[in-house]
């Protein structure tokens, strides 16, 4: 007979990997007494499309809880790793009381950059388009329901060197930020363990944050067709567009390539959001602009 384990831990990694890495570092976690499960998907495959590989973890999730109806699940995921889990989660909610808690690790939730610069059209070149897909609603309707814990890397002040900070953020996630780990050093390190535990022994749905003003400016950008999260490094070069009552202020910056970025800032002149749209989408973008000037001249400034 099976012995029941306390919970079961799912590790997944991410693209251009394997498992031996979170193998690694669920061993850092300490676990005893639970089942760890880190399927490898395969270096090549993790190239190609995410659909197969999301399909793999979902059979494997399937054919472990019919072993163990009855026995907690808490799963993290690398990069990639944490985006096929959402695509799980997303396909099966009624798992979702079965949880303790989700970690995604330097996971692009709201789409890579990097990707969306391989693959501007989304005409599938590799794994990118599945890459560069925004998840953010979907992370977001998980996380009401299910503890959520996001890590980031931070080693030029907007980046662990591959996936951005602000496409790690989502609604409902308790971010927590680790200066100087690259996407490379998140997959084993103890730091990253010690978070993950100390997230587990109180593992807790985060409230949203308030819908002011700022949140529904950067909201109603995000949600402009193609707007893909940037790096805040350029946003010393961009010029203000439009300067609200509150003093945010909004602006706009191209680069060499004509691709059209946009900032919001606080009244410190803090960056609070930064992203970019590709030359498909400028025109979304541009009557997104106009009708923010248009709202911000009348005498009750709203979004």
């Amino acid at each position: 007979m099976t012995e029941t384990p306390d919970f079961i831990v799912y590790a997944q990694h991410g693209w251009a990997d394997n498992h031996k890495a979170i193998a690694k570092l669920t061993k850092e976690l300490n676990i005893s007494k639970a089942r760890i499960i880190t399927p490898n998907l395969g270096w090549i495959r993790t190239w190609l499309r995410i659909e197969p590989l999301i399909e793999q973890v979902e059979q494997k999730a399937i054919e472990t809880i019919a072993t163990h109806p009855n026995t907690p699940m808490r799963i993290i995921g690398h990069s990639m790793g944490g985006l096929i889990w959402l695509e799980v989660l997303n396909r099966h909610p009624e798992w979702h009381s079965k949880v303790e808690s989700l970690v995604l690790i330097a996971s692009p939730v709201g789409g890579a950059d990097l990707a969306r610069i391989i693959d501007p059209l989304g005409i599938g070149i590799g794994i990118a388009r599945d890459l560069s897909t925004n998840r953010r609603q979907m992370a977001q309707s998980i996380a009401k329901n299910i503890p959520t814990l996001a890590i980031a890397g931070d080693t030029d002040q907007g980046s662990d060197g591959t996936i951005n900070l602000e496409t790690t953020k989502f609604d409902g996630a308790k971010l927590v930020i680790l200066p100087k780990l690259s996407h490379e050093d998140l997959k084993n390190n103890w730091q990253v363990a010690t978070t993950i535990l100390k997230f587990w022994a109180n593992p807790v749905i985060t409230a949203p944050p308030p819908a002011d003003f700022t949140y529904k400016l950067i909201e109603r950008l995000r949600l402009i067709p193609g707007m893909t999260d940037a790096h805040q490094r350029d946003f010393p070069r961009a010029k203000v567009y439009l300067t609200f009552d509150n003093g945010v202020t909004l602006r706009t910056w191209k680069n060499f390539l004509q691709i059209e970025h946009v900032f919001v800032a606080n009244s410190q002149q803090q960056c609070l959001y930064s992203g970019f749209v590709g030359w498909i989408h400028l025109r979304e973008l541009h009557q997104i602009l106009e009708e923010l000037l248009i709202d911000s001249e009348k005498p009750a400034q709203t979004l």
